[in-house]
């Protein structure tokens, strides 16, 4: 008795959902990501309108300004869906860890100058706070965004600050040798000093900015975009000078995580921008109405770090954000 075994191949009599074919067309195979953000905004049978906000509905596009013909062009470039992105962290975060770990047991940061020291607690720690409003904006605008691209890229933005925040946390306490006297005393800088005001006035002021794609604009693209840079590439070069190389084994994760975010910030505002005409002129008077102030306050804590090199680092920053104002179709004012 002979036993044959033979394959057979069975054809997918589907590949992916109706609602999804309905947005690619017959025949189209879609990515994970795309079945992870297309055709799941609630539109429609909602059973009464927000107490709060009667005017709209629950979900509602109206909440910007931004007129969009379909919402679900604000594509995530990076394709991060839960599984991706918890992937890509999951992995960042055990090389960030493993960096705290060296730099913490082999006291790398103990040489550094008093000076070095003293500008890293009043710079770097205090900047917790701002990383928290961070936090919290993403949340609003992943609560009151409109279509699941641009409302689940900002969660993942929401816990991305989250995690930023822990990790000045944890320079605070390695630099004071786990003395969490150094937390308070960031709190009273960001509350009390002068050079931190600037700064405090736009979180509080984004807290209270009703149109998602403004604070978009404002957090995501001019915050990020001018006190990421003012930070942790270059304050870290001045610390990384000044005998503070294990400084940037701390600050790694900011400035892999600041390239990504960027190209996320830059492509949503460029399809928006490029939608319309009224949609460009909106977002040019929110960059032009909120970049000089963002520039002002990152012009206090400069000079306090860089002294008379401040204006000429500013200027740098300001260039490198025109420029990419410019390469997404945006006319900045001039100064």
């Amino acid at each position: 008795m002979s036993i044959d075994i033979k394959t057979a191949t069975i054809e997918a009599k589907r590949t992916t959902f109706d609602h999804i074919v309905e947005k690619l067309g017959e025949g189209k195979t879609p990515t994970r990501y795309q079945e992870a953000v297309f055709g799941h905004q609630a539109e429609e049978v909602f059973h009464y309108r927000p107490t709060w906000d009667s005017e709209r509905e629950l979900f509602d596009a109206r909440r910007t300004a931004i007129v969009m013909n379909d919402f679900e062009d604000l594509l995530d470039p990076r394709q991060y869906y839960y599984g991706t992105y918890v992937i890509q962290r999951s992995k960042q975060r055990e090389s960030q860890e493993k960096n705290f770990s060296v730099v913490e047991k082999r006291g790398l940061l103990e040489d550094l100058d008093a000076v070095m020291k003293e500008k890293i607690s009043k710079v770097v720690v205090p900047f917790r706070h701002a990383e928290w409003g961070a936090n919290n904006n993403n949340y609003y605008i992943a609560g009151y965004g409109f279509q699941t691209p641009i409302t689940a890229a900002a969660t993942f933005q929401g816990m991305d600050r989250l995690a930023n925040a822990q990790y000045l946390t944890s320079i605070g306490l390695i630099l004071s040798s786990n003395d969490p006297a150094i937390l308070d005393q960031a709190k009273d800088e960001w509350l009390n000093t002068p050079m931190w005001q600037g700064l405090r006035k736009l979180v509080e002021d984004s807290f209270v900015t009703k149109d998602w794609f403004e604070l978009h604009v404002l957090q995501n693209y001019l915050l990020d975009g001018v006190f990421q840079p003012l930070l942790f590439k270059h304050f870290e070069n001045e610390v990384v000078k000044n005998g503070g190389a294990a400084f940037a084994m701390l600050t790694e994760f900011f400035v892999d995580w600041f390239v990504e975010s960027q190209r996320w910030a830059d492509s949503t505002i460029k399809v928006a921008v490029k939608e319309s005409d009224a949609n460009k002129a909106l977002v040019e008077s929110w960059i032009n109405k909120w970049q000089p102030t963002v520039i002002a306050a990152a012009d206090q804590l400069a000079e306090f770090v860089f002294a008379e090199r401040s204006k000429d680092i500013i200027q740098q920053i300001e260039t490198e954000l025109d420029a990419r104002s410019k390469k997404i179709g945006i006319q900045v004012q001039e100064k």
